[in-house]
């Protein structure tokens, strides 16, 4: 059985009261007494040496993790994730990050192939390349017709005439630098890349893959605009006749096919391989 309950405490107990004030708890804050120890901040200044130690600190929201707050998994598009998806021999499902491999060469560029060799491509240079002739052509059309029409009405006839035969000069000169930029191939093939131009006097310059030791390009703000750049190949530190060849289109893709030839080639023959296997199909069915 449980004894009754004592009569209640006596207020004026000192002993009752020494008693009481041992067991107070103790105040976590304390802001009306000053710092502690005389030196530091008070108690509710600063962070606790739990928190400073690392203990109870909130942990970073992740970006990945779904939050009521807006933080939601990311999302990748399907075009985003073709790139990643290869098939059972290994290539590639998505878009292609390099120009299609050209199937045959044209006359201008398969007399200067040895049979053993496998063609990979042939490129014009940029329009860029022909900006100065065609300007060039402009301003002579403005200014010497202008000219031609102010002297014919002087009654200078001869000098309208030598106005005019200028005239023709300019423009066949024009038409000359844009029949040498059709002309000029830069070439590709699995040995070597090639750049033949030249339309009275052909000139081929050519480097070997394998003899290759760098290999960069380079694109001004206009050239990053209209999609052309400058080609720049080093071999052993040697003077070679093809080492920068100017305005050539797509320089990213361009870049890409040169580097996959020298360091994939294995590759390149799976591809041509399996777009062979796939034409054959095609016309089978």
């Amino acid at each position: 059985m449980s004894s009754p309950p004592g009569p209640p405490p006596d207020p004026d107990d000192d002993e009752w009261r020494r008693r009481e004030r041992d067991t107070e708890p103790i105040p976590r804050d304390r802001p009306d007494d000053g710092p502690a120890f005389g030196t530091g901040p008070a108690y509710s200044d600063g962070p606790s040496y739990a928190e400073s130690a690392g203990f109870g600190r909130e942990e970073p929201r992740r970006p990945w993790a779904d939050d009521p707050e807006g933080y939601r998994q990311p999302e990748f598009s399907e075009d985003e994730l073709a790139g990643l998806r290869v098939d059972a021999s290994g290539m590639p499902l998505g878009t292609r990050r390099v120009l299609p491999l050209e199937d045959e060469p044209t006359p201008l560029v398969a007399r200067y192939l040895f049979p053993t060799e496998r063609y990979r491509g042939e490129w014009k240079r940029h329009w860029i390349h022909l900006a100065t002739p065609l300007l060039v052509g402009i301003l002579a059309t403005f200014v010497l017709g202008y000219l031609a029409g102010f002297l014919a009405g002087q009654n200078v006839g001869a000098l309208t005439t030598v106005a005019v035969i200028l005239w023709f000069a300019v423009i066949g000169w024009v038409a000359w630098r844009v029949a040498d930029w059709y002309y000029d191939r830069f070439i590709l093939t699995n040995k070597r890349v090639m750049v033949v131009n030249g339309i009275i006097t052909r000139q081929v310059a050519m480097m070997p893959l394998l003899r290759v030791t760098d290999m960069k390009y380079e694109q001004s703000p206009l050239g990053r605009t209209l999609n052309y750049g400058t080609f720049v190949l080093e071999s052993a530190g040697q003077e070679q006749a093809l080492r920068e060849v100017k305005h050539l289109p797509n320089p990213n893709e361009l870049y890409l096919r040169v580097v996959e030839e020298m360091y994939e080639p294995q590759a390149v023959e799976a591809r041509l391989g399996k777009e062979a296997d796939e034409a054959k199909a095609d016309d089978g069915a």
